[in-house]
């Protein structure tokens, strides 16, 4: 018997950490309960009807009617994978509008399935105006309009207003990220006239990583059945998992059950709270952290119009080592704040109030320990 690998160890022991970075951010306790129930089978009667549940909850939290509405068992770059793999087929053009790293994600993952790709570009920290996506739109005549809602490497919100309605002009499905604007931002899909989207689990919902909520509207829908083949993609292919999530609930695959027992609690939370709530919460609590970030002298990086209330980027005052002091920060209080990623590495900082995490109580103390710490570092020390 090779014991090489053999470790002994003692039962995992994790600290408490505030975590208002760009995500995950914390689990509410009741969620954390929840995903502790006993396991059922993924296909037990009552585990059934807990799918039911979700499906529409989720559609509730999209403000959506789409039929095909569901927990993607995977993160929440699988369901962003699975909104590509479903209805892009090799050679169509797919126009991405790219406001940060996450656009340059899908430009990539389009490109894997065979797209051909046209960025449409603003610089980072800047929203894509109409006049520009229409203008792509026209020249390209693509089968898919990609845009991220709420850029987390930037803190932008990209504006809607009349893109559902220059898609179905062209007769193009609108694709949207919403991983950092679920539950926080407001958002109402039908209404913007957006076929696809997808967001994650540990964001705006307070659970855990490890869902990726995913809907698909009827535009959608059809352009998958009018497929040339197969979906290169076994497990993301609606097509199959239509069988489980639909109305036959036949085995598809193994699902994560005790996660959509959490997904489940964080839903009927937000149901309890009230969507509208919600938005307003995530809002209110956003603006006492700009209003307290610029009273000490910080800069923030997007503009009022396009910022979002979920995701705050800060510029890093010159001569402090942002780095540093996030990972200080952590330490010796437990707290966490994001580095920049992409063209903002090293020159902001991301502060997420997401979920459970949008309370007054959590921007008021990650206010005083910057006014507290913060002066050392601005001076050159490298506390820590």
């Amino acid at each position: 018997m090779n014991e090489a690998h053999r470790l002994r160890l003692d039962p995992i022991a994790t600290p408490d950490r505030l975590l208002l970075g760009p995500g995950p951010s914390n689990a509410d306790p009741r969620v954390l309960q929840a995903i502790a129930r006993p396991p059922l089978s993924h296909l037990d009667p009552l585990y059934l009807e807990l799918m039911n549940e979700v499906q529409e909850m989720l559609r509730y939290a999209w403000q959506t009617d789409n039929r095909f509405t569901i927990p993607v068992s995977g993160t929440g770059s699988a369901a962003m994978e699975a909104t590509i793999a479903n209805t892009v087929e090799p050679g169509e053009t797919v126009v991405v509008g790219v406001i940060g790293y996450f656009g340059k994600r899908l430009v990539d993952m389009c490109g894997r399935y065979g797209a051909k790709v046209v960025e449409v570009s603003a610089p980072w920290g800047e929203a894509l105006s109409l006049d520009t996506l229409t203008q792509a739109v026209e020249q390209h005549k693509p089968a898919v309009l990609a845009l991220v809602h709420a850029e987390t490497s930037t803190g932008v919100q990209q504006p809607l207003d009349g893109i559902g309605d220059l898609c179905r002009a062209h007769d193009c499905l609108l694709l949207l990220d919403t991983v950092t604007s679920l539950g926080g931002v407001p958002l109402k899909l039908d209404e913007a006239k957006v076929d696809l989207a997808y967001s994650c689990s540990q964001k705006g919902l307070s659970c855990p990583p490890g869902l990726g909520p995913f809907t698909m509207g009827p535009r959608a829908e059809d352009k998958l059945d009018r497929r040339s083949g197969k979906v290169p993609n076994w497990y993301l292919d609606m097509s199959g998992l239509k069988s489980y999530w639909g109305s036959q609930r036949t085995y598809h695959h193994t699902a994560p059950v005790n996660m959509n027992y959490g997904l489940r609690e964080a839903l009927r939370l937000l149901c309890e709270e009230g969507l509208e709530n919600s938005w307003a919460r995530h809002r209110r609590n956003s603006e006492q952290l700009w209003a307290g970030l610029e009273s000490m002298g910080l800069e923030l990086h997007v503009p009022l119009s396009h910022r979002l209330p979920t995701l705050t980027t800060v510029k890093i005052p010159n001569g402090v080592d942002g780095k540093a002091f996030a990972t200080h920060l952590l330490n010796k209080h437990g707290v966490e704040i994001g580095n920049g990623l992409g063209d903002l590495a090293g020159r902001v900082w991301r502060v997420g109030l997401m979920g459970t995490n949008s309370k007054p109580e959590n921007v008021e103390r990650l206010l005083n320990l910057l006014d507290l710490e913060l002066p050392a570092f601005r001076q050159g020390s490298a506390a820590a």
